[in-house]
């Protein structure tokens, strides 16, 4: 590794994200592009997740076997089928890879999946607000100028494959202030008596449906 001329770098930090796809499976695309070239330094994004979203933790495992993403989620076991309710915030550590076209520019993607939100009254759309990530370097033998750079509090090595103590730094002049939103369709609260009405009614008829069928071919001793 070398020095990184983090004077530029931290001033002209910028970081976009945006969401690929439609419907409640997305991919989560970051591109990060510094003022001067990485010099080794390991680059990484790292976000706050809302509960109205979440990343598969089994899902990723694949992705990083095949070396598609590296990331590390916090916490790492959660629960898929909660609604956005019942979950919490993630912490996402997403490791970005260099761009051949570009020597001062990184990204990565990652699947993201949205949660089931209460039904809303006058409104059939639910906004999930993702806020800007905050860049992270990792540099194993250079040193980041302290006007630019501070210690940041990451429990993770450089990268997602390697082991020992490592110090990551996070640019004291922020980025441009960023929010993506991503917009969640959920049910009509005045519509919950006709679903309630007619989830009973599909219920007890399937039930009368199966209870015929038993008495008519089932063998009974």
């Amino acid at each position: 590794c070398v020095t990184l001329d983090v004077q530029a770098a931290c001033r002209d930090t910028t970081v976009t994200q945006e969401l690929l796809k439609e419907g409640f499976h997305r991919d989560l695309l970051v591109k990060v592009e510094l003022g001067e070239d990485a010099g080794g330094c390991a680059v990484a994004a790292r976000m706050r997740l809302p509960p109205g979203i979440y990343v598969d933790p089994y899902e990723l495992a694949t992705l990083q076997q095949h070396n598609v993403t590296k990331a590390v989620l916090t916490p790492d076991v959660i629960d898929l089928e909660a609604p956005e309710y019942l979950a919490r915030d993630l912490l996402l550590l997403l490791f970005l890879e260099p761009d051949p076209r570009c020597s001062r520019c990184f990204g990565a993607a990652v699947p993201v999946h949205a949660r089931y939100h209460r039904p809303a009254e006058g409104t059939e759309e639910a906004l999930v607000v993702l806020e800007s990530p905050e860049v992270l370097l990792c540099c194993c033998l250079g040193h980041l100028t302290a006007e630019c750079w501070e210690p940041a509090a990451v429990d993770a090595p450089c990268s997602s494959d390697s082991t020992g103590p490592f110090q990551w730094h996070s640019t004291k002049h922020r980025p441009a202030y960023e929010e993506l939103m991503l917009r969640v369709p959920v049910g009509l609260r005045e519509h919950s008596s006709l679903v309630c009405a007619l989830t009973l009614l599909t219920t007890g008829l399937c039930a009368g449906l199966i209870l015929a069928a038993a008495c008519k071919y089932g063998h009974f001793s």
